[in-house]
């Protein structure tokens, strides 16, 4: 695992030790970056479901100015902590063990709002629909932000609605398919 491009291009990663977590493999984050980015003027990245961090971590290469690492495995955590370190971008980095749910109302309630939201949960593990209607209803993400889902080729993602639009849709051999949605707030109701 290597950073794939910006400013720490082909920094090594460290992975997290055992089979439970299932990093992003080099050539799906080069092609979904090239979607998403491929590189940013700065902003604001959630990394939800953190693993290593190597997707907070590629974002934060590319130019977002801050990632939120999330996860709730101590393994985890202590990964993300070292590669932050280790590529000292520490300054950049906010790091916490909670679960998605207790993070997304935590956020919420510090009114933070991202320009980039990465979702990569363990597969058929979590309920995408339940997970993106709690990001939005919180109102995470900027006008114009992306949410990428990474998930399994047989989980029916939410399909675009008024507020999300999807941008790219692929499938990348038999295991990993990738949703990315651009957000926007002229869909929003406006209550009175």
């Amino acid at each position: 695992m290597r950073v794939i491009s910006g400013n720490l291009k082909g920094r090594p990663l460290k992975a997290v030790p055992g089979k439970t977590t299932r990093p992003t493999a080099d050539k799906v984050k080069e092609s979904v970056f090239q979607v998403m980015g491929p590189y940013f003027t700065g902003g604001r990245c959630l990394d939800l479901f953190a693993g290593s961090g190597g997707l907070g971590i590629e974002a934060i290469s590319r130019g977002m100015d801050t990632c939120v690492f999330v996860d709730q495995s101590g393994l985890a955590i202590k990964t993300i902590n070292a590669n932050v370190d280790n590529l000292g971008i520490r300054e950049q980095s906010d790091v916490h063990r909670a679960d998605a749910n207790r993070a997304i109302n935590a956020l919420a309630k510090k009114g933070n709002a991202f320009d980039l939201i990465l979702v990569d949960p363990p597969y058929k593990k979590v309920n995408y629909a339940k997970i993106i209607e709690r990001l939005l209803e919180h109102n995470l993400l900027v006008d114009k932000g992306l949410l990428y889902c990474e998930h399994d080729p047989l989980e029916l993602l939410p399909e675009s609605t008024n507020q999300l639009s999807i941008i790219k849709q692929a499938q990348y051999g038999q295991t990993i398919a990738v949703t990315i949605y651009e957000f926007s707030r002229e869909g929003e109701q406006i209550h009175e």
